[in-house]
């Protein structure tokens, strides 16, 4: 189930915790007596540590309980504190100064608390007696999801814009080009790749959509690994073009088979020799090397080219993540392609492994659980 689809569930879950808490700490017509405790049932301390989220006791604005969970995140320093001191924030503030607050306050969403990139959701519900519970929901999973939709949604549009740009002007230039049929020749060609690059990333796009959609759900057939790389192999020999012949194979004899589905894995095998080919100097040669290993089988791609700084390396299976922009672009990348591996490689359970240097060349492996 996605992130998204998950978060209403998340915030009925949170809300019955709270009034879970709240009806066992309620007391009788809002007065200043102890909270009661069933006899023989658990303390409300108990019961707050079994909540997985930060949940804070308040009577006033002083801090009378925290959960394990609080306490992990804000020191175990906040019981007996000033809460606006605990959850130093101006909205969290503003509302934990309200002394009469008669229902639930409007959640407030915080950062500061814990890591700097956590976020929260604070909730706060009056359980009488001037008490009242603060139950802080994580949100840093929803928020980078969110973030990350939305740069997705931003690169896409700036990577289809700009070819598309190319094509208007062109289209434009043409209609003023008269009869030049050299100059129009050289300007239906430019508009032919970048046609064929929106093309390509439309197709990108598509297939990153659905194997997302597939992440969660594991293959159940069996691949010949080595049948696969001898056929990836013969379809770029039999190509005829480009490098094609520069591809060569070192299979060990007894690898065994895995689990996984074979049009992913071609995939995968696919994108990391285009870019082996891409990258690796002219002449060179690109290897394809498939081993039996105790956590099962890897296979590695290998080429001989400018390599690639260490400090790009944990960032290259980003979208749209490139090392050289305008090099990537001018041999047709799209920006996506081991984006698409990460995630391929992540729905067979498998580990993905990127070693590069300067001027030697780099090495993308892949090692997959066997049966």
């Amino acid at each position: 189930m996605r992130l998204d689809q998950r978060w209403p569930a998340m915030v009925l879950g949170a809300a019955s915790i709270a009034a879970g808490v709240a009806a066992l700490a309620l007391t009788r017509r809002r007065s200043d007596l102890p909270i009661p405790v069933q006899p023989g049932g658990p303390a409300l301390a108990d019961v707050l540590d079994a909540v997985a989220e930060p949940v804070l006791l308040v009577e006033g604005v002083t801090v009378t309980l925290a959960n394990r969970a609080a306490t992990t995140v804000m020191g175990a320093q906040i019981v007996g504190q000033d809460v606006r001191e605990a959850i130093p924030h101006p909205a969290a503030a503003e509302l934990l100064s309200d002394l009469d607050l008669g229902g639930d306050g409007a959640p407030v969403e915080l950062k500061g608390l814990g890591p700097l990139n956590q976020r929260w959701q604070m909730r706060v519900n009056a359980i009488g007696g001037g008490r009242r519970l603060v139950h802080l929901i994580d949100q840093t999973e929803s928020h980078a999801a969110e973030r990350m939709r939305v740069d997705f949604v931003a690169n896409a549009s700036h990577e289809l814009r700009t070819p598309l740009a190319a094509v208007r002007g062109f289209i434009e230039t043409l209609e003023d080009a008269g009869d030049d049929a050299e100059t129009r020749a050289r300007f239906l060609s430019i508009m032919g790749a970048e046609a064929l690059r929106m093309q390509r990333l439309v197709e990108d796009l598509i297939s990153l959509s659905r194997i997302e959609a597939e992440k969660y759900r594991l293959p159940s057939d069996e691949v010949d690994m080595v049948d696969l790389a001898e056929d990836v192999h013969a379809e770029l020999v039999a190509a005829g073009a480009g490098r094609g012949r520069d591809v060569i194979l070192s299979l060990d004899a007894d690898v065994p088979k895995v689990i996984g589905d074979r049009a992913q894995l071609s995939q995968v095998m696919h994108n990391l020799v285009s870019n082996a080919m891409k990258y690796g100097r002219e002449g060179t040669p690109v290897e394809i090397a498939l081993r039996r290993t105790g956590a099962g089988v890897r296979f590695a791609i290998s080429d001989q080219g400018e390599g690639i700084p260490a400090k790009h390396i944990p960032r290259l299976t980003q979208r749209f993540y490139r090392v050289d922009t305008g090099r990537s672009r001018s041999l047709g990348g799209t920006g996506l392609g081991l984006a698409i591996v990460k995630h391929i490689v992540e729905r067979h359970r498998g580990r993905l492994q990127i070693t590069s240097e300067v001027g030697i060349g780099t090495t993308v492996a892949v090692v997959l659980p066997t049966p």
